[in-house]
């Protein structure tokens, strides 16, 4: 995400855009989320895919975590490398791009004749995962009003979790007969709708045309939605806040000053404790843990489609609520509840308990999380660091954040079988016990607070004193 500019042109009141205006606004937010739901789609779609290829390759356990993992690997690099490119070419032509790589992930994945084609299909696609996680947010950011932008957002994680549970449903679709090739193929269908919007129905962000010194198009692009004189007001305040805002440090550089470390330690371990807290053993691997309990496989499909359930759900209620409790009460909420299911998902596996309450312990474990952990961390990297520091950090934030996907991904499996699944879990639940610390000592309330308030709550936290002449 290095490089990507963090304001977006329209800054001016909701009312001055018209409702057609606001309807193309709308429309062009949903069709940038597509990116979003191909996100959770192709996170969500291997955890159903996994129970019939391990049986066709004859996977061993390691075999299985690597193709579910080599995905994150791919999108740490697809999110490291998508500013740069974006900054050249445009959002609307990388989302292209991104599409375009997703289909072709899709079908070399779909055609695989055996595990190394597969793992190659399954890297191509975290490449696209990992540029739509940066591109998609800040896209959405440029082509919004203030007022709204909030909303279009959250349409981004909202898409994500109905692409994992549109996966669950279609692995459900295809279990009957065993057929995860049909499982994965259907990918291809959101893939194609991003090329197409982007080659037809989807414009430039109006801040990368005024940054690229192409203001008779930004102009032209602002005044479709408001009117000219609007668009020529709005576009001389961004090109003033623009020039302030160049202080002469530029991409990562910008995270080295002492000023920004406060919200570098924040943003990092929050990253970390989001994977680390053991979210995505769920999301991949549902099926697999629920077959453990003593479950047929295409039972555990039907059971996990539970899981995405209350994912969307629980996702909804944070979007309603994040703006009225604040992000500091959802977070320490959510590590809480998260400590404690995973301690009993743990002691249902040691203790030999129904599969039923294993099922139960994991529902109630995705809720915790989707109501704060999840949707509040990606939340507060946009808005804990500097503004000349904020592309800079979220990007760091998001590549260890798929570091940490990685890892965890990678190892389950196999430690799992090394010591038991019971006692995994209670690793997670340590985890998400120290994250919960973590929060009620060094995290800020942003909640209505402008930049140098929640600094000065973050320095404060840290026994740091704001340098003068910094923010």
């Amino acid at each position: 995400m290095q490089g990507f500019a963090t304001a977006t042109v329209y800054e001016g009141p909701l009312a001055e855009v018209p409702p057609d205006g606001l309807r193309k606004i709308w429309l062009w937010a949903a069709l940038i989320a597509v990116g979003g739901f191909l996100f959770g789609f192709d996170t969500g779609v291997i955890s159903g895919a996994l129970l019939y290829i391990k049986t066709d390759f004859g996977l061993n356990s390691f075999e299985q975590s690597s193709v579910v993992s080599v995905l994150v690997l791919g999108a740490m690099a697809g999110a490291l490398g998508s500013g740069r490119i974006a900054d050249r070419i445009g959002r609307r032509r990388i989302l292209g791009l991104e599409g375009l790589v997703f289909l072709i992930g899709t079908v070399i994945a779909v055609l695989s004749t055996g595990y190394p084609m597969l793992v190659v299909g399954r890297l191509v696609l975290g490449l696209a995962v990992g540029g739509a996680s940066a591109t998609v947010p800040v896209y959405l950011s440029e082509i919004s009003p203030k007022e709204i932008r909030g909303r279009t957002l959250t349409l981004n994680q909202l898409l994500i979790t109905v692409g994992i549970l549109i996966a669950y449903l279609t692995n459900l679709a295809f279990s009957g007969a065993g057929d995860w090739r049909a499982m994965i193929g259907v990918g291809a269908v959101p893939a194609l709708v991003i090329v197409a919007a982007s080659l037809w129905v989807l414009p430039e962000s109006a801040a990368w045309l005024a940054a690229r010194g192409r203001r008779d198009e930004a102009r032209r692009l602002v005044a479709s939605v408001t009117n000219g004189a609007t668009a020529d007001r709005l576009l001389d305040r961004y090109e003033r806040d623009r020039s302030r805002r160049d202080d002469g440090r530029t991409g990562w550089r910008t995270l080295l000053g002492a000023d920004v470390r406060p919200a570098l330690v924040v943003g990092l371990t929050l990253a970390a404790v989001q994977q680390f807290g053991g979210i995505n053993t769920i999301i991949y691997y549902a099926p697999t843990i629920i077959q453990e309990s003593g479950l047929t496989a295409s039972n555990s499909i039907v059971y996990s489609i539970a899981i995405g359930v209350i994912n969307l759900v629980m996702t909804l209620v944070a979007i309603r609520v994040i703006d009225r409790s604040g992000r500091r009460p959802l977070l320490l909420f959510s590590l809480g509840a998260m400590t404690v299911m995973l301690a009993l998902l743990g002691l249902s596996f040691v203790a030999g308990w129904s599969s039923g309450l294993s099922l139960v312990c994991m529902v109630l474990y995705i809720a915790g999380y989707a109501v704060g952990t999840g949707p509040v961390f990606w939340t507060l990297i946009g808005e804990v660091f500097p503004p000349r520091a904020r592309a800079a950090g979220s990007g760091a934030s998001t590549a260890v954040n798929w570091l940490a996907n990685f890892v965890v991904s990678l190892v389950f499996l196999p430690i799992a079988g090394a010591i038991g699944q019971g006692e995994t879990f209670w690793i997670f639940a340590v985890i998400a016990a120290l994250g919960w610390v973590f929060v009620g000592r060094f995290v800020p309330e942003t909640k209505e607070r402008d930049f140098t308030e929640v600094d000065a709550d973050l320095r404060s936290r840290f026994g740091r004193r704001a340098p003068a002449g910094t923010g």
